[in-house]
């Protein structure tokens, strides 16, 4: 649980930055119809992360 709080408070500016371009990416490659496959992967792969970390420092908090 620590580790999620540690990249909650370190990491989460950079996960939301990568989130965000991928986002875009995506957006930019199904307009031209091109492969998304990688950038979905990182998009879900940073989402996760973003939300498990918010919802355990949130349970750290009530404990």
């Amino acid at each position: 649980m620590i580790v999620f709080g540690y990249i909650g408070w370190v990491f989460m500016p950079l996960l939301c930055i990568l989130f965000c371009l991928n986002l875009v990416s995506i957006l930019k490659k199904v307009h031209r119809e091109e492969a998304t496959g990688k950038n979905t992967f990182w998009l879900t792969f940073s989402f996760t992360l973003i939300m498990w970390s918010i919802a355990v420092i949130s349970s750290i908090g009530d404990a």
